[in-house]
C-alpha cells in the first residue's frame, strides 16, 4: 500500500508550481485547498446475519491543486490531488463500510492509507483534454463521492463547449479506484443479490455524449457507454425547469437501455429502465414524487463502486435496481433559511419498490423500502465560517430470503467538512 504525508504531498505540489514560474498563467491562475473530512458510519444489521454491523470513525484530508494554462492558442497545465484517510475507530468485526480498506482475509482495517493522483491537462479553444487520474460525474460514469475519500479513474477525458448550448464528453478508461482503496484495479459490473457475474473485469470503459441546452427550461441529455466484453448502455434524458404558480417544477426523465456486449463475461445482460422525478418548489420547500421501472431480463448494471445516478440516488443502503423492479419516492426538502435560520436544511424520503425478481432469493413478488432523515447545518460566520456538519439516518427493509444484501439494516452517518482554500 503506497504511503505519502501531507507534507510529502505539499512539497511535490510545491515544486510543480516552481518549475511552472515562468509560464504566465499556469500559476497565476492557479489555485489549492484543503478538504478536512471527518467521517462516522453505523449500519447494524438486523436479523440473524453473518456480520452484525459495519462501523468505522475515520478522518480524511484532501489537498487539491490545480494549476491554470499556459498561453497561447494551446494551453497546457497539470492538475494534483493528495489523499490521506486516518482510521480512529475500527476493528475486523466492523469492518466494511467504505470508510477504510482491509484484509481480505483478516479483515482488519488499515490504520492510514494515501494516494497522489496527477493529471496533465491541454486547452483548446472551450475545449479540455485531460490525461491520468481522471473524475467524471456523468449519469455512465458517477465517481462516487460518498465516502471519507473520492473514488477516481485512470484514463482520458475530453470536455468541449465550442458549440453554443452544447456540451460534449467523451472518454476511455482502462482502471478504478475504489473510494476505499489506493490501488488502480480492472473494472467490472455491480453484483449485489448475484445479479451478474461480479468477478468479471474489464480493462476498456469508453463512452461519448453530451447535454443540449434546448432552450432556458429545457436541456436533453444522451450518452453512450461500453464497458469492454461484459455490457453496453445508453441514456436519454431530458431536464426541465419553469414557473408554475408561486413557485417552480422541475421535470426529470431519465432511461437507460442496457445489453450486453462481446463476450459478455458478466452474464446476460436486458435492461431499461425508465423513471421520472417531478418536484415543485416554492418559497423555502420543495416536494417531489418520483417512478422508476426496469424491465428486460436482467437487473441494471453499473460500474462497480460508482453511483448508478438513477432517480433514487441519495438513499442511504440501497439503489432499487433489482430485476423487474417496480418503485416510487416521496421526497421533501425544507431550507430553513426562511424561518431565520440560514445554514440549515433537512430532507425526508420514502422509497418502495415491488415486483422485483430474485430466483435466489425468494423469487418474484419481493419488496423493500427505505426512510430518509437528513439534517445539515453549515456555519454561517465567525471563526468557524464554512464547517459543515451533516446527519442522515435510514431505516432499510426487504423479505428477501436469507443471505441477500442488506437483508434489514438500519444505518446512521455523521460527517463534518471544512475545505480550506489555500490560495
Amino acid at each position: 500500500m503506497h504511503k505519502a504525508p501531507l507534507n510529502t504531498l505539499a512539497a511535490a505540489i510545491a515544486l510543480l508550481s516552481a518549475t511552472a514560474a515562468g509560464a504566465a498563467g499556469f500559476v497565476d491562475d492557479s489555485h489549492a485547498d484543503l478538504v478536512l473530512r471527518n467521517y462516522y458510519f453505523d449500519r447494524n444489521y438486523l436479523g440473524e446475519t453473518p456480520q452484525a454491523a459495519a462501523r468505522e470513525w475515520a478522518q480524511g484530508f484532501i489537498l487539491k491543486f490545480r494549476s491554470g494554462f499556459t498561453e497561447g492558442p494551446v494551453g497546457f497545465g497539470l492538475d494534483a490531488q493528495g489523499m490521506l484517510g486516518l482510521k480512529l475507530d475500527s476493528s475486523a468485526d466492523r469492518a466494511g463500510t467504505g470508510l477504510l480498506p482491509y484484509d481480505p482475509v483478516t479483515r482488519e482495517p488499515a490504520d492510514d492509507y494515501s494516494e497522489l493522483g496527477l493529471t496533465a491537462k491541454m486547452r483548446v479553444s472551450k475545449s479540455e483534454l485531460q490525461a491520468g487520474t481522471i473524475s467524471t460525474f456523468l449519469p455512465i460514469a458517477f465517481a462516487s463521492p460518498t465516502r471519507l475519500l473520492p473514488q477516481t479513474f485512470r484514463g482520458t477525458y475530453l470536455r468541449s463547449q465550442d458549440i453554443d448550448g452544447l456540451t460534449l464528453h467523451a472518454g476511455w478508461l482502462d482502471r478504478i479506484n475504489l473510494r476505499d482503496s489506493t490501488d488502480y484495479q480492472k473494472m467490472s459490473v455491480g453484483a449485489p443479490n448475484g445479479r451478474f457475474n461480479g468477478a468479471a473485469t474489464s480493462d476498456r470503459f469508453i463512452f461519448l455524449g453530451g447535454d443540449y441546452a434546448w432552450s432556458k427550461q429545457l436541456t436533453l441529455k444522451y450518452y453512450h457507454a461500453e464497458l469492454d466484453q461484459l455490457y453496453r448502455k445508453d441514456y436519454f434524458g431530458f431536464v426541465d425547469e419553469r414557473a408554475l404558480g408561486p413557485g417552480r417544477l422541475k421535470s426529470d426523465f431519465r432511461l437507460f437501455v442496457t445489453g450486453e456486449d462481446g463476450a459478455a463475461k458478466a452474464g446476460k445482460v436486458d435492461n431499461r429502465n425508465s423513471a421520472l422525478m417531478l418536484t415543485y418548489a416554492w418559497a423555502s420547500h420543495s416536494l417531489g414524487v418520483g417512478y422508476m421501472r426496469l424491465d428486460g431480463d436482467t437487473a441494471m448494471p453499473y460500474l462497480f463502486g460508482t453511483e448508478p445516478l438513477v432517480i433514487t440516488e441519495g438513499t442511504l443502503s440501497s439503489e432499487f435496481l433489482n430485476p423487474k423492479e417496480r418503485s416510487w419516492q416521496v421526497k421533501f426538502d425544507q431550507d430553513f433559511a426562511g424561518a431565520g435560520l440560514p445554514g440549515l436544511k433537512g430532507m425526508l424520503r420514502y422509497v418502495r419498490g415491488d415486483n422485483i425478481e430474485l430466483a435466489k432469493f425468494g423469487g418474484s413478488g419481493l419488496t423493500e423500502s427505505e426512510k430518509d432523515v437528513e439534517l445539515s447545518y453549515t456555519v454561517q460566520s465567525g471563526s468557524f465560517k464554512g464547517v459543515a456538519f451533516r446527519v442522515r439516518h435510514a431505516w432499510y427493509r426487504n423479505d428477501f430470503a436469507p443471505g441477500a444484501t442488506h437483508r434489514d439494516d438500519n444505518e446512521l452517518r455523521l460527517n463534518v467538512d471544512y475545505t480550506l482554500a489555500l490560495w
